[in-house]
């Protein structure tokens, strides 16, 4: 088994889309843990709709490519027309983060992913809902990683967010 971290988001109905992958992550796999829930301004792009972003935790023994699949799978099912436009609005964005200790180019995607240090709406929840797991490239724990990065550009902020009716954000 490995750890897994994928990181969420959605600017349309975020809400229902992000409790929507909550249950669908909590039906697939075991002792889900879940981070508090933030809202972050748009990174590239001007005039967009705010973002809710999260990231979620949990133990697998899928293959990263298995994962990687049921990501798309679940984005696909919210998002019926894919964006061609990467900032468009979306209903649903899963990144895989990490799986374990793998460090890999896979066709499509890379385990660890770089959004974990590129992005604030990445490394703050991850760095409290894991703070001394640590980085499976540079071995430095995701709480050290958050407090020594500088997003003075890249604000965000917890929003009040609840899954089946029990609060994961204040």
């Amino acid at each position: 088994m490995s750890l897994v971290c994928l990181s969420l988001g959605s600017n349309v109905d975020p809400a229902t889309h992000l409790g929507a992958c909550f249950e669908a992550l909590t039906r697939t796999f075991d002792a889900v843990r879940i981070s508090r829930v933030f809202e972050s301004e748009p990174v590239g792009c001007q005039a967009a709709v705010n973002f809710f972003n999260a990231v979620v935790a949990f133990e697998s023994n899928w293959s990263p490519q298995a994962l990687n699949a049921w990501t798309k799978a679940q984005e696909a099912a919210l998002n019926p027309r894919a964006p061609r436009n990467r900032h468009a609005p979306r209903a649903l964005d899963i990144d895989l983060l990490s799986v374990g200790d793998t460090c890999a180019d896979f066709e499509g995607f890379t385990l660890p992913r770089q959004d974990i240090t590129r992005y604030a709406f990445v490394l703050k929840p991850l760095a409290e809902l894991l703070p001394n797991e640590r980085h499976p490239r540079c071995k430095t724990p995701y709480a050290t990683l958050f407090a020594r990065a500088d997003f003075s550009d890249q604000p965000l902020w917890p929003v009040t967010f609840s899954f089946r009716g029990v609060a994961i954000s204040p």
